[in-house]
């Protein structure tokens, strides 16, 4: 069958995507990813044919983002949900998205949870869709009565039928969830089969091999919103001093040779891969973010979690709730107080035996590529 993998401009919106298209494709079936043009670059390091779609007017967009300073998190996250996701990227992608279902007329559509414009041409063209959770349940409960408006005035049904209704598919342990947002029988759970694999040793960046590994990243966003810099120079001033080794990744938007000069224990990168780290690391300090906190409880790292924005505050606070680490509200003031966090995950038996638990949890969980069956059917 052909598969039209429909995601936005974010490698945390196209990950988890990318175990279940993966699978698609080693069973055998033609996998093509539609996203926006800029997205492109990312598109091709995963090895798919993309079908470009127009981005959002960065004016747009601007004057969106501009108004979230002065508000409360709940109404930012309101916004990016309902303004940014629902309206103005949907609005122009979904020109080229219906252009791309006509001429590749696929079986099934497979999208993330923010991606619409797919979403409104599937139930335009009666294609069958199944959706790829970029969060916690709790994300999609928020989202629903966010998205009625614009949604429903780009041409879906109101009461968006299907929208998080249908096969949904999710890294998320069931003990990760909010117990009152969890999902029904629809949600299914897998793991990430692509993440298993050999321990390579790390590069030796450090003068004292010895010590344990802490790593710290917080996403492939922060850095381009105006907290780099300064978080950045915070946290690992803040790490200077404890009998550790930090591996910090800034992402594109960030450049290592700002954070000079650098505390001996710390090595800094753009970029280095989590599945590669995740095996040597004690703890991790992140910022929340979906992708990457399922990368360290699926390896059992303990971790410090402070969020930033958009879903993040949720799943730290699940972090906490579930004893695999611990959560820091208030954003970039709360790095005074990560020095003690970091030592308390590395020392305390109770969290490092919380993080084990939920690992051994997603472990015992299919592997994504038992999901094929379950999107055969859909297709069918």
């Amino acid at each position: 069958m052909r598969v039209l993998v429909a995601t936005t401009a974010g490698s945390g919106h196209f990950g988890p995507l990318l175990p279940f298209a993966g699978a698609l494709r080693e069973a055998g079936h033609e996998v093509v990813v539609a996203a926006p043009a800029s997205f492109a670059p990312a598109v091709s390091r995963a090895g798919y044919p993309h079908r470009p779609l127009a981005d959002a007017a960065p004016g747009e967009l601007g004057a969106v983002f501009a108004r979230l300073p002065s508000l409360s998190w709940e109404e930012a996250n309101a916004q990016v949900i309902g303004e940014v996701f629902g309206r103005i990227d949907t609005r122009a992608a979904l020109p080229g998205m219906e252009a791309a279902v006509k001429a590749l007329r696929p079986d099934l559509i497979l999208r993330e949870s923010a991606e619409f414009s797919s979403y409104l041409t599937a139930e335009r063209l009666g294609v069958p869709h199944a959706h790829v959770s970029v969060g916690l349940g709790l994300l999609n409960v928020f989202s629903r009565p966010v998205l009625e408006a614009p949604l429903t005035e780009l041409g879906a049904e109101p009461g968006l039928p299907g929208l998080f209704s249908l096969a949904t598919l999710t890294m998320a342990p069931a003990s990760f969830e909010d117990p009152a947002t969890a999902g029904g029988d629809e949600v299914r759970r897998f793991r990430d089969d692509t993440a298993d694999g050999a321990e390579d040793p790390l590069p030796g960046w450090w003068p004292n091999a010895a010590d344990p590994l802490v790593y710290m990243t917080f996403g492939t966003v922060a850095a381009g919103m105006g907290l780099f810099p300064d978080l950045y120079r915070g946290a690992v001033g803040a790490l200077a001093d404890l009998p550790i080794r930090v591996l910090l990744t800034v992402g594109d938007a960030g450049d290592p040779s700002a954070l000079d000069p650098l505390p001996a224990n710390v090595h800094v990168e753009r970029w280095f891969p989590q599945r590669a780290v995740m095996p040597h690391a004690s703890a991790m300090v992140g910022h929340g973010g979906f992708g990457t906190t399922m990368s360290g409880l699926a390896n059992g790292v303990p971790m410090v979690v402070v969020p930033l924005f958009a879903d993040q505050p949720h799943n730290a606070r699940r972090v906490d709730a579930i004893g695999a680490g611990v959560a820091l509200d208030g954003g970039p003031a709360a790095i005074g107080a990560l020095a003690g966090a970091v030592a308390r995950v590395l020392t305390d038996d109770s969290i490092r035996a919380g993080a084990r638990r939920i690992a051994d949890e997603i472990a015992g969980l299919p592997a994504a590529a038992e999901a094929v069956p379950l999107l055969e059917g859909l297709a069918r």
